[in-house]
C-alpha cells in the first residue's frame, strides 16, 4: 500500500485519539496514586481473620489479600515500576474521615458497605457477607433478644450493629446498659471478664475473637440474626476511574476462582498467630455474590 501524505496525517491523528497520554486520562485516585508513587491502606489491627496486626510487624488477612491484589493491578494498570504501599491503622471511628479527607486510598477491613455509609464514601464489589448474632458465654442463660433485658450489652464503636441492637431493644420492648468497646478485642475483653453480658458482632469475627481466646469452650455464638450484611473495600465517593480499576481487579480474583483459595486460606486452614482452624464453609449467599458481583449495600 502506498503511503501518501493525506494518509499518513489520517493514520497519525487516528493514533493519537486510540492512545492519548496516561497523564491526560487520570482523574481522583489514580492521579494521586501515579503523581506520588504511593498508596495508602487503611487497615485495622483487631479484626481477625479480615484485617490484624501480627507479631506487630505486619497486616495479614482476608481482606489484606484483597486488597493486595488490588494493588497489584494498580500497579500494572498506571505502568509503574515501582509503588510504595503505606499501611495506615484506621478505627471504626476513624476509617470514614480518613478516607473522606485524602489520607487512604483503599480501606481493607471488615466494613460494612451499607446504603447510609454510601452517602459519604463508595465501596468496590461487595467481598464478603455475615450476620449480626451475639456472642455471650457458654454457662450463661441467654439464648436470644428476650434474655437481655436489663443486662449490659457491649459492641464496638462506630460499628453498625451498635444501631441493630438499638432497633432491636425498640421492637422487642427490651432495656440494656449499651456498652462501648474501642476496639472488637476491648469489646471482647468486656465479655470475658463479665463487664458485659454480650457482644453483639458480625459473626465471623465474633467466632474469630472465640478460637482466639484462653478458653474458647467457655463461650457461644446464640440468638436472632439481627442483620445479614456486605463488606467491601471502602474508596473515596465520586471517583468512577478509581472504582473501576478496584472493581475489575477484584471480578479478575472471583471469576478466576482464586477467590476460593484466598477464602480456605483465612476460614479453612490455620491461621496465625495461633495456628487456629475457623473451620468456616463458605456460605451460599457469599459464593453468589462471587458469581454475580456488586457493590449493592445492605
Amino acid at each position: 500500500m502506498r503511503v501518501t501524505p493525506k494518509l499518513l496525517s489520517t493514520l497519525v491523528l487516528a493514533a493519537f485519539i486510540a492512545q492519548p497520554t496516561l497523564a491526560e486520562e487520570l482523574t481522583g485516585t489514580l492521579k494521586k496514586i501515579k503523581d506520588s508513587g504511593r498508596i495508602v491502606v487503611g487497615v485495622r489491627d483487631a479484626s481477625q481473620p479480615f484485617s490484624y496486626l501480627l507479631n506487630d510487624k505486619q497486616y495479614v488477612g482476608y481482606s489484606v489479600d484483597l486488597c493486595n491484589k488490588v494493588v497489584d493491578s494498580v500497579k500494572k494498570q498506571l505502568k509503574l515500576s515501582a509503588l510504595s504501599v503505606i499501611y495506615q491503622p484506621v478505627t471504626s471511628q476513624t476509617r470514614i474521615p480518613l478516607m473522606q479527607n485524602g489520607t487512604i486510598d483503599l480501606e481493607c477491613g471488615s466494613t460494612t458497605n451499607s446504603m447510609e455509609r454510601q452517602k459519604q464514601v463508595a465501596f468496590g464489589n461487595n467481598m464478603f457477607w455475615v450476620n449480626v448474632r451475639m456472642a455471650v458465654k457458654a454457662n450463661s442463660s441467654i439464648k436470644g433478644l428476650a434474655d437481655l433485658n436489663g443486662k449490659p450489652v457491649v459492641t464496638t464503636t462506630g460499628t453498625t450493629s451498635d444501631r441493630y441492637i438499638k432497633q432491636h431493644e425498640v421492637g422487642s420492648k427490651i432495656d440494656v446498659k449499651n456498652l462501648y468497646g474501642k476496639d472488637h478485642d476491648e469489646s471482647f475483653l468486656m465479655l470475658e471478664t463479665d463487664r458485659a453480658a454480650a457482644f453483639v458482632m458480625d459473626d465471623t469475627l465474633l467466632a474469630a475473637k472465640i478460637a482466639n481466646s484462653r478458653n474458647p469452650a467457655d463461650f457461644a455464638i446464640v440468638g436472632e440474626i439481627l442483620s445479614g450484611e456486605p463488606y467491601g473495600i471502602m474508596l473515596r465517593k465520586d471517583d468512577p476511574q478509581f472504582k473501576k480499576a478496584v472493581d475489575d481487579a477484584l471480578n479478575a480474583v472471583y471469576k478466576s476462582k482464586e477467590i476460593y483459595n484466598i477464602y480456605a486460606k483465612w476460614f479453612q486452614s490455620p491461621i496465625p498467630p495461633k495456628g487456629l482452624n475457623l473451620r468456616m464453609p463458605m456460605s451460599d449467599k457469599l459464593k453468589a455474590l462471587f458469581d454475580n458481583p456488586n457493590d449493592k449495600g445492605a
